[in-house]
């Protein structure tokens, strides 16, 4: 049920004579579960509804326009459906106390999967629940599949109700629900002929399940009592890339779309713009190190600066051969610009993990001071990319803020990099 907290003066549902503290039971007699139900009927121009005035049950025909608003604020509940899951994979299992609460929170809901784009399993979700989905209309969705196999996805999921995967996306799809999927690959559990099965089996519904992202499992140093899992290595990351060309030029379309960490890993040249298409599953590093090359690369021109400028760029293990090179062709075209690039180890979770995202403010402050003591260079501005901060706000993983990040190394210019490649390259060479 939903209860009203405000309505807008000129809405649909003021002329109706609601109120604040009416409760909106039902749409076309189905229940009102949530704001995605009013947010699906505002849209639509005649339907019934069914709200609790006074305790009184009384039923509304609205007929109205498709761009006219009902105009109705909810008190909407922030709840958000946990993981049951208890994966051998998990990251979450494996980072260590003291980080914030929120790192700790394992997401698994579809209205979030809709709404934000986050990942979904789908074991948490009934069948009514899925007729829901499909009725609704909450397209596209975001599920973590990593195998089409039900004994094995029982196995690295732990969770018994795991194993009717296949049946549900067919529902979904048959239902006019588009699904972006994702495999997070176990080295040795689900690769191999696995990954191959897994694959063709989502293709079958091509192009409802758009397509099918495959990630490395991220291991930190903190798997004491977990599941072994190996590392992967140069070697391991080119199988598996060579696996998905094999597949995907069957298939004759780019389906499969491995983590830019593969490519990376294997020193394999990244792939182009075209193959990702819409950028679909860009927030899990699958194309993410290609559009901000092609966004910087775009931006650069002859550029003379007003006064010498030296700056450092700061980023993990991974993006250092990327931002060195993209900052040695800055300097061609850039007069008095003297840039150098920092990689961050990372000591926090351990050196596996090389991504900059999962940076924490201590091994940044640490990783610039020892920096800056060695070299002795004094720099104008240090560049930190946004990735490392919570959406939203100056904190790094481990609670340190920027502001104390400037106070520890006794240094104010420090920039956050808000806008990709583009962003990069306007701060560098901003006058």
């Amino acid at each position: 049920m939903l209860k009203i907290t405000k309505l807008l003066r000129n809405g649909y549902a003021k002329k109706l004579n609601l109120k604040k503290g009416d409760v909106i039971v039902s749409f076309d007699n189905f229940d009102a579960v949530d704001e995605l139900d009013y947010l699906y009927y505002d849209s639509k121009a005649v339907f019934t509804m069914n709200v609790l005035i006074d305790d009184i049950n009384k039923t509304f025909e609205v007929n109205k326009s498709e761009d006219e608003s009902l105009g109705i604020t909810f008190d909407v509940s922030n709840d958000i459906r946990t993981c049951h899951n208890n994966c051998i994979f998990c990251f979450v299992a494996q980072m260590p106390k003291g980080l914030r609460p929120s790192l700790y929170v394992k997401d698994d809901d579809y209205k979030m999967s809709f709404m934000c784009g986050n990942f979904v399993t789908l074991t948490n979700v009934t069948d009514d629940e899925i007729d829901r989905i499909i009725r609704l209309k909450l397209s596209p969705l975001y599920v973590s599949v990593h195998t089409t196999n039900p004994e094995l996805r029982v196995a690295l999921m732990r969770n018994n109700n795991a194993g009717k995967i296949l049946n549900q996306l067919k529902k979904l799809t048959d239902g006019g629900i588009v699904v972006n999927c994702q495999a997070v690959i176990v080295p040795y559990h689900n690769d191999g002929a696995e990954l191959s099965k897994t694959a063709k089996d989502l293709f079958a519904m091509y192009p409802m399940v758009k397509n099918l992202a495959i990630v490395p499992t991220g291991i930190t140093k903190y798997r004491e009592g977990l599941t072994k899992i190996d590392d992967v290595d140069e070697k391991y990351s080119l199988k598996i890339l060579q696996q998905v060309a094999r597949l995907n030029a069957e298939f004759g379309v780019d389906f499969i779309q491995p983590a830019d960490e593969y490519f990376i890993k294997a020193k394999s040249p990244l792939k182009e713009e075209e193959f990702y298409g819409e950028y679909e599953q860009i927030e899990n590093g699958v194309g993410l190190t290609t559009k901000f090359i092609a966004d910087y690369v775009n931006c650069i021109q002859p550029i003379i600066l007003n006064k010498k400028k030296k700056t450092l760029c700061v980023c993990g293990i991974s993006a250092y051969p990327i931002i060195l090179d993209l900052m040695e062709k800055t300097e061609k075209y850039t007069s008095n610009l003297e840039a150098s690039v920092l990689y961050i180890e990372n000591e926090f979770f351990g050196k596996t993990v090389t991504c900059t995202g999962l940076l924490t403010g201590i091994d940044i402050c640490n990783g610039i001071k020892k920096h800056l003591q060695e070299s002795g260079v004094v720099y104008d501005k240090i560049i930190l990319a946004s990735n490392t901060l919570k959406e939203g706000e100056e904190v790094f993983l481990d609670g340190m803020t920027v502001d104390q990040l400037k106070k520890q190394l006794n240094f104010k210019n420090i920039i956050i990099n808000y806008n990709g490649g583009e962003g990069l390259y306007r701060l560098l060479t901003k006058n």
